[in-house]
C-alpha cells in the first residue's frame, strides 16, 4: 500500500512538473532562414517576458529582422560572445515603448547557455524591444561578466525549444566588418500561441 501511494505521488508530481512546462509562454518566429520557437520563463522573468509579448502581440516584430551577428572567433572584444539579435522595423532604439526593468540573471537564476533568448540593452533599464540568442554558452552575458563593464549584465527571458539550428546558421549568414548581416533576416511573423498570460493584460 505503502509504494502503491508513493508512486501515485511521484506521478502526480511529474503531471505538476509536466504542466508547469507547458504553462509557459511560447512564440513562434517565422524568419526567411527558418523556425524558430522561443519558451518564455515568466515566472522567473515576469516584467522582461510581458514586455516581449506587448511587442509580439501588437505584430511589431512583423517586418522587423535579425540585423547583427557576433562569432566569438572574429570578435576582437576581450570578452567574445556568440549571438544573433533582432529588432522591429523601428530599429534597436526602439521608443514605442517606455523601457523596462533590467531582470538580473543573478536575480532570475536564468544564464546566457546556447539558446538563451536575452534583451539588448545600453545602461541598465534601457531594454525596448531588441533581442537577441546565444548561440553558444557565453557567461561573460551574465551579470558580473565582463561583456558590459557596468557587470549588470543582461536579462534571459527565455530560451529556443526549436530552431537553434536555424540561428546558428543566421549567425554564418554574410556580415560586414561591423557585424551587420548583409542582408539582414526578415522576421515575417512573430507568434504567441495561445493567449496572453493574466500577469501580462493591462
Amino acid at each position: 500500500m505503502r509504494t502503491m501511494m508513493m508512486a501515485a505521488a511521484l506521478a502526480l508530481s511529474a503531471c505538476a512538473t509536466a504542466a508547469n512546462g507547458a504553462d509557459k509562454p511560447r512564440v513562434v518566429l517565422d524568419t526567411h532562414a527558418g523556425r524558430m520557437v522561443l519558451e518564455l520563463e515568466l515566472e522567473r522573468a515576469p516584467l522582461t517576458v510581458c514586455n516581449f509579448l506587448s511587442y509580439v502581440t501588437d505584430g511589431d516584430y512583423e517586418a522587423g529582422a535579425f540585423f547583427r551577428t557576433v562569432v566569438s572567433e572574429t570578435n576582437a572584444n576581450p570578452n567574445p560572445i556568440d549571438v544573433i539579435q533582432a529588432a522591429t522595423p523601428r530599429g534597436a532604439d526602439d521608443t514605442l515603448r517606455p523601457p523596462v526593468p533590467l531582470e538580473r540573471t543573478r536575480d532570475t537564476g536564468l544564464g546566457h547557455v546556447a539558446g538563451a533568448v536575452s534583451m539588448a540593452r545600453d545602461g541598465p533599464d534601457t531594454a525596448t524591444s531588441s533581442f537577441f540568442i546565444v548561440t553558444r554558452d557565453t557567461p561573460s552575458l551574465d551579470f558580473g561578466g565582463g561583456r558590459n563593464p557596468d557587470g549588470q549584465g543582461f536579462a534571459v527571458f527565455g530560451r529556443l525549444v526549436e530552431g537553434l539550428d536555424v540561428a546558428r546558421r543566421i549567425q554564418m549568414s554574410p556580415a560586414d566588418a561591423e557585424e551587420q548581416l548583409t542582408p539582414p533576416v526578415l522576421i515575417r511573423t512573430a507568434t504567441l500561441i495561445g493567449e496572453v498570460p493574466p500577469e501580462c493584460r493591462p
